[in-house]
């Protein structure tokens, strides 16, 4: 195996128009099918374009069917992770690596169809920073993944304020500069458009193709449903107070507070009023635990300020690590 740095080569000074990147794990019956639609749809297309699959520290022979996809077409970079880190960490390394002009995220999976890629581009045409697609017909089980993903696209177009059918939807189409300041953490990439709208992105959906599965099993379960829920509460709290942390953590420290005051307030009553000696009622107990607790809220919000400040000048530092470079990159 070549070292690393022995195959970097210089990048091209012109940037291509479109940068395609797909995170891959153990897709090996999919790559070259998968590769061969997508060479005859950028052809179709007649823009200058990149392809970026990042290997998500696949455990089977992906690698090295992309090694050979890498060999074949020039447009062709490959980024192969050390380890498994999931799609989001995939996603943001080939958003890192990406040259282009205009961003087309897709599966690897042969479900999303290259052939719609025009259509994205179209759309973006018509004045929009972000399309989306939105799989209508989805070829994937009823309970396990269309009633969930459907009761999920409400909730999170409810929350993000950005109305969209399909929020899991791989395939999308942005312009470069909406993705230039994007950190992705957790499985926040589904989120990517809420944060673009944040930013002042146009954001739309048009209807795309979504094929069923032949090769491979898929990589999702219930347990992501449960990590998207977590991320969900995430984004609300960016959301709302992203740059004023003190407001929650502040109501939650006025509301333990009150209670300790109400508590205070009782006890003496029961005290003076009806000669209830304060080691007969917990009240003293509660006053002094939500006092306490008021204090530590009242702390913590001070805290989350500083580190809100602190992000805001910090360095970049990406969410993954690579194991090596294949194809042109710049150091």
């Amino acid at each position: 195996m070549m070292d690393s740095e022995q195959i970097r080569k210089p990048v091209e000074a012109s940037r291509p128009a479109i940068s395609l990147f797909l995170p891959v794990y153990n897709e090996e019956e999919n790559v070259a099918e998968m590769h061969a639609k997508i060479a005859a749809a950028l052809d179709a297309v007649g823009k200058s374009a990149e392809v970026i699959y990042v290997d998500d520290g696949s455990s089977d022979g992906s690698l090295e069917e992309l090694r050979k996809v890498a060999a074949a077409d020039g447009r062709v970079r490959v980024i192969a992770l050390r380890r498994n880190y999931g799609q989001t960490a995939a996603m943001s390394a080939g958003i890192d690596a990406a040259h282009g002009e205009i961003l087309i995220p897709m599966d690897a999976d042969l479900q999303n169809d290259p052939a719609d890629i025009s259509k994205l581009l179209e759309k973006l045409d018509e004045g929009y920073d972000v399309v989306s697609g939105w799989r209508i017909h989805r070829k994937d089980k009823l309970f396990t993944r269309k009633i969930p993903s459907w009761i999920a696209n409400r909730v999170i177009s409810s929350i993000g304020g950005v109305h969209l059918h399909d929020y899991g939807c791989s395939l999308k189409a942005y312009r470069r500069d909406v993705l230039k300041d994007v950190r992705l953490y957790g499985e926040m990439h589904r989120f990517i458009p809420i944060y673009a709208a944040w930013a002042g992105a146009r954001v739309t959906e048009i209807p795309v193709n979504h094929l069923p599965r032949i090769h491979g099993s898929s990589k999702y379960g219930i347990s992501r449903t449960i990590k998207v829920i977590f991320d969900l509460i995430t984004i609300k709290f960016l959301a709302s107070y992203q740059t004023k942390p003190l407001y929650v953590f502040g109501s939650f420290g006025l509301i333990a507070f009150l209670l300790s005051v109400a508590a205070t307030v009782w006890a003496m009553i029961l005290k003076y009023g009806y000669d209830v000696s304060f080691i007969l009622t917990p009240l003293p107990v509660i006053a002094i635990v939500m006092l306490a607790i008021s204090i530590q809220f009242f702390l913590m919000g001070l805290l989350a300020e500083l580190l809100v400040r602190t992000y805001h000048e910090s360095q970049d530092k990406a969410i993954y690590a690579v194991r090596e470079r294949i194809g042109a990159f710049e150091d």
